[in-house]
């Protein structure tokens, strides 16, 4: 059974799931975050494969795709510092980007090493539904990958249930029709769309990416999904890491932990 299944069947609390793009800040962060994140109780990782014109992502991820590229990471680089990564690394790990670097590594092949070094899923923002089950589905499945949709407000019913339909693991609810970053609160209309999702009864479950970036934000998200997705806010910290292991963990437990536990 794929990971994310097995943790979704398991799961009895919300959700996090953590970003952070590969080769960023050091050409060699990749294997130290991962670990540190693992030690730290993160549910979920996803790593960012960078990419020069990363459209979903605002400012602070833009950045540090641009960092990650000029530090010479690429995705064959990735594959390389990903190998042996589950001897120390458990939960479930997806790689999120966008389909030209794929397409040039070569779909089939990027396929079978995600499957050789442990990927569990991936996130594919310009991915057309069409493509991927003309063109992409077989190899997903034959190497165990599965294909994680996103939605947002102004995706119709008619298109969340053709996306529910045909995605495994979670479905990646996106906030608002924005980019990635951290904002002041959510909205009441966001409040609404996240209601009108949760009316919906979807088969998949479901993790709100796109301006959670703290304890507060967290746990409010979770109300109405499964989980939430920090991405911007992650970054930010290792932007100015000192001890990698001790802050990831203080920052993954700022999040996780109720309010009363935190305020000590």
């Amino acid at each position: 059974m794929n990971r994310i299944d097995q943790f979704f069947q398991q799961r009895n609390e919300p959700v996090l799931n953590i970003y952070f793009t590969a080769g960023f800040p050091q050409p060699d962060s990749t294997r130290t975050i991962l670990s540190g994140l693992q030690k730290a109780g993160a549910d979920l990782i996803e790593i960012g494969i960078p990419f020069s014109d990363p459209v979903a992502d605002g400012p602070t991820i833009q950045q540090s795709n641009k960092k990650a590229l000029e530090n010479g990471m690429t995705l064959r680089l990735l594959m390389e510092q990903l190998k042996g990564f589950r001897e120390e690394v458990q939960v479930p790990v997806v790689l999120m980007g966008y389909l030209n670097p794929i397409v040039q590594y070569g779909i089939e092949q990027f396929c079978q090493d995600c499957e050789a070094v442990g990927i569990d899923g991936l996130i594919l923002p310009d991915l057309p539904m069409y493509e991927y089950q003309i063109f992409y589905k077989e190899f997903f499945q034959k190497h165990g990958l599965h294909n994680i949709f996103l939605i947002s407000p102004q995706t119709s019913e008619a298109r969340i249930r053709e996306i529910d339909a045909n995605s495994q693991g979670f479905i990646y609810m996106v906030s608002s029709a924005s980019v990635t970053g951290a904002k002041q609160g959510i909205s009441q209309e966001q409040l609404g769309y996240f209601e009108r999702i949760q009316q919906m009864k979807l088969k998949n479950p479901k993790l709100i990416g796109f301006g959670i970036s703290d304890r507060e934000s967290f746990q409010q998200a979770s109300r109405y999904a499964e989980g939430a997705i920090i991405g911007s806010a992650f970054i930010k910290l290792l932007e100015k890491l000192e001890q990698p292991e001790q802050d990831i963990k203080n920052f993954v437990e700022s999040i996780k932990q109720p309010a009363t536990q935190s305020a000590k």
